[in-house]
């Protein structure tokens, strides 16, 4: 069974729902508000006492939530063609980004639940380098279905895809790959990954071609036997080889499945956010209203998964004039207090950074 999960809602006669991605950072971890212990995020239909769309989506987010919303933007407009109404139409459902400060668990409806997003995307994390599953797993087979196509430009097509989304070398993409061993007698291939680079904002297209695959469980042609006819890039060659199938632990390996296509939702949330943060400081409507400058960083970086140069961050700081100092500093257990600031709300935040970008990872 695929997890397009028609049993989760009851049919109804409705043809839009709206869906909801909210967006906290708790202890510098990005994390969103789900519904139905993880597999919903909180949604439900537009109904004619609803004066706009967004007035639906506050109204279903306090029902199922109380998570009270800030920021709130329409994120994209989807047709699931696998759910009909009782009519036989197709549903339309309107989602929306929203950027809040995380409430308590306890003052929480019983059914919300706020989950670390790379639970759902675990190759998006790159804080401590690049991912296992990446190279071991998933690149490996992508390749295989690459190879699937009967046309060779489609198979040349998909790879170019491949590479360009999950900044994979051309070596690998070509299959001439060879291998180094390193001190500890094991082959490495991540210095070929790290010949291209690794767009943060391609969220969406990644998950988008895992689902083209067949390799995440939302999938209608999810094969969990799926074949894969190349070799673990730790074996001393990137060669064909004989039908070996995916571990058997996939399901854990490829994220926390959601029903329907909330999944994706959260996929087109993740690279709005990180393509905006580059220009628009909409970090602020994260943070709490005094934070010491590591923490505005590490923040950052959870959103972007990627760490970022510590000199050049504050340097973008002080030369955009987005934070100003408190005159307090933090009560450190350990070493010097670092000093606490505050955004500068007095100032246009919204063109401070129209022509900046965030400073690259280290």
């Amino acid at each position: 069974m695929t997890l397009s999960y028609s049993h989760a809602h009851q049919q109804g006669s409705g043809t839009t729902e709206v869906v909801a991605v909210l967006v906290a950072i708790t202890e510098h971890t990005a994390r969103v508000l789900t519904v139905d212990q993880g597999k919903l995020l909180p949604n439900g239909p537009l109904m004619p006492l609803h004066r706009s769309l967004q007035a639906g989506v506050r109204q279903w987010v306090e029902e199922q939530t109380q998570q009270p919303l800030g920021y709130l933007e329409q994120l994209y407009t989807f047709v699931d063609t696998n759910r009909r109404n009782v009519d036989g139409h197709a549903l339309v459902y309107v989602s929306y980004l929203g950027l809040v400060q995380e409430t308590q668990t306890q003052q929480l409806q019983s059914q919300a639940l706020w989950r670390d997003w790379y639970d759902y995307f675990p190759w998006e994390n790159h804080l401590d380098g690049i991912p296992s599953i990446i190279m071991n797993n998933i690149v490996p087979a992508l390749l295989s279905w690459a190879d699937s196509a009967k046309d060779s430009g489609i198979q040349q097509r998909r790879r170019q895809r491949i590479g360009l989304c999950w900044g994979v070398s051309e070596a690998l993409l070509v299959g001439n790959m060879t291998t180094s061993e390193n001190a500890d007698n094991e082959y490495t291939a991540y210095e070929h990954y790290e010949n291209r680079e690794w767009v943060a904002e391609h969220v969406l297209l990644r998950y988008e071609m895992l689902y083209e695959a067949g390799l995440i469980p939302e999938a209608p042609n999810y094969l969990p036997s799926y074949s894969m006819n190349h070799q673990s890039v730790h074996q001393s060659a990137y060669q064909p080889s004989h039908q070996n199938k995916l571990p058997e632990n996939w399901s854990q390996l490829i994220g926390v499945p959601m029903y329907y296509d909330h999944r994706r939702v959260i996929a087109t949330a993740i690279s709005r956010l990180r393509a905006k943060i580059e220009y628009r400081p909409l970090i602020f409507g994260l943070m709490p209203d005094v934070f010491t400058l590591s923490q505005l960083q590490r923040s950052v970086e959870a959103l972007s998964g990627v760490r970022l140069h510590k000199q050049n961050f504050r340097r973008l700081l002080d030369s955009q004039k987005l934070v100003m100092e408190t005159g307090q500093s933090s009560n450190a257990q350990r070493g010097r207090p670092a000093k606490l600031y505050r955004f500068r709300h007095d100032i246009e935040l919204q063109s401070l950074l129209m022509d900046s970008k965030l400073p690259k990872r280290k």
